[in-house]
C-alpha cells in the first residue's frame, strides 16, 4: 500500500530516533545499511524530511540527522500524508476514477473500512513509538 518513499522515510525516522536516545546522530549511509535501502534514495528521502521540517541534519564531522530538541512526536499518518499526500486514504481499491458511495465499485464498502482502518492506525502510531518497540525488543527495523 505504501510507496518505496514511504517506506524508507518511517523507517529512517524510526531509526534516526533510536539512535538519537543515545545521543548519536546517523549519516544517510549508515541510515540505508540499517534500513535495508539504497544509499542514493535514502539521501533523497532524508533531504526531503529535512526540507519538510521534520528532521534536522548538519554536516561534516560530528554531523548526520537528528530530531530538533523538544520537537512533537510525529506520526506515521504526518510521514505518509507529506510524502503521498492523502490519496491513500480516499481512492478507490482497485484505481478506479469515478468510484463513490453512490457510484461504488466491486470492492468499495470492504475497501473503505479497511481504508479507515488503517487511517486510525496511522493516526494513532508515532515514530517514537515505534522505536519504543524496537528498544524494548519487541519488534525489529531489519534483518541484519
Amino acid at each position: 500500500m505504501l510507496s518505496k518513499a514511504s517506506e524508507y522515510a518511517i523507517r529512517a525516522l524510526v531509526y534516526i530516533c533510536i539512535k538519537s536516545h543515545d545521543s548519536k546522530r546517523p549519516g544517510y549511509r549508515e541510515i540505508a545499511k540499517q534500513i535495508e535501502a539504497p544509499e542514493q534514495f535514502t539521501a533523497k528521502v532524508l533531504q526531503s524530511l529535512v526540507r519538510s521540517g521534520f528532521l534536522r541534519s548538519v554536516r561534516g564531522r560530528g554531523g548526520g540527522f537528528f530530531f530538533e530538541e523538544g520537537s512533537k512526536p510525529i506520526t506515521i499518518l504526518e510521514i505518509i500524508t507529506e510524502i503521498e499526500g492523502d490519496h491513500l486514504f480516499t481512492r478507490c481499491g482497485i484505481g478506479l476514477n469515478q468510484c463513490s458511495d453512490e457510484f461504488p465499485c466491486p470492492i468499495h464498502h470492504q475497501y473503505a473500512i479497511i481504508r479507515e482502518q488503517y487511517k486510525k492506525l496511522a493516526e494513532s502510531t508515532t515514530i517514537e513509538s515505534l522505536a519504543e518497540r524496537i528498544i524494548a525488543g519487541d519488534a525489529v527495523l531489519n534483518r541484519l
